[in-house]
């Protein structure tokens, strides 16, 4: 059963675009950022500044 379930995830994953990857990673990442900034382990400066470089280095435009 674990098998299975490991080998499901992993052709999933093998089948996405790469483009998708990218959104899941980068929304992963923004979403670990906005939890930093919620419990003041950031703050608004860093988040921001910190959002701006993870945009920048994988390529993501504004919303």
């Amino acid at each position: 059963m674990i098998t299975s379930l490991h080998e499901s995830a992993s052709k999933d994953f093998k089948e996405k675009s790469a483009e998708k990857k990218k959104s899941e990673l980068y929304e992963k990442q923004k979403a670990m950022l906005d939890l930093f900034l919620e419990k003041h382990a950031i703050d608004q400066r860093q988040h921001d500044f910190s959002l701006s470089c993870l945009k920048e280095k994988m390529g993501i435009k504004d919303e």
